[in-house]
């Protein structure tokens, strides 16, 4: 079954909707980070796949700030000059906060441990999560930013697994060495390469690129099997 819920902020300033799925109370929580594109059916169909592995899944909606409700489709001309319109306006701090307050609001739904999972700005988030919250274990899938945030790894507590596209339109290869030479050798962190471009795994549209999407699902679904 899925729902929406509502989440109430940290800063006090308000309330966001979260699209929901699985098990209520669940012993784990999984969060779906969104791409710039909002809560749209792709990222409402990877919540309602880990809602069928038995975890509390929620994708929370991280624009509400801006523009609630948000739901682009990557693949149309005017919703991708939208959501790049929305990516610039975002602010990626509060938005760490948001991640945090539904951390918490899973784990007062019950859930003993809570992992991340995002893709794009979404990886990016599950990085800083990963460094400045308290998730139990983080993965972000071709995360744009992240080589421009590495002097907060330091922070990193709990694993994270980041899958990175190495043929990425949005990524150089200098800023996909800097961030393998920075991690690689962190006791918490994994990495793995696909020699493919930027959004491989997104759940539906045309870039996805399904044996390599799914290698890295298995990935992801064995690293929370561990952590979670």
């Amino acid at each position: 079954m899925t729902e929406t819920i509502q989440i109430n902020s940290l800063d006090g300033s308000g309330g966001f909707d979260a699209y929901a799925a699985g098990p209520t109370p669940a012993r784990a929580g999984v969060i779906v980070i969104q791409e710039i594109f909002g809560i749209n059916p792709g990222i409402q169909q990877m919540v309602d796949r880990w809602g069928a592995l038995g975890y509390r899944a929620v994708a929370p909606d991280l624009f509400w700030r801006l523009e609630p409700g948000v739901s682009l489709d990557a693949d149309t001309p005017d919703d991708l000059q939208r959501a790049f319109d929305l990516y610039g306006r975002f602010d990626v701090d509060l938005g760490i906060t948001d991640i945090a307050a539904t951390i918490k609001a899973l784990r007062d739904a019950g859930c003993e441990k809570v992992g991340v999972v995002g893709y794009c700005l979404g990886a990016l988030l599950a990085y800083l999560t990963a460094c400045r919250a308290d998730s139990d274990a983080s993965v972000g899938y071709y995360g744009v930013g992240i080589d421009g945030r590495l002097e907060e790894a330091d922070a990193i507590a709990q694993p994270l697994m980041l899958h990175i596209a190495t043929e990425d339109g949005f990524v150089s290869k200098e800023a996909q060495a800097a961030v393998h030479a920075r991690l690689n050798a962190h006791p918490r962190c994994t990495l793995h390469d696909y020699a493919a471009d930027h959004a491989f795994a997104r759940a539906i549209g045309s870039s996805r690129v399904p044996d390599l999407a799914e290698l890295a699902d298995r990935r992801t679904a064995a690293f929370f099997r561990d952590n979670l």
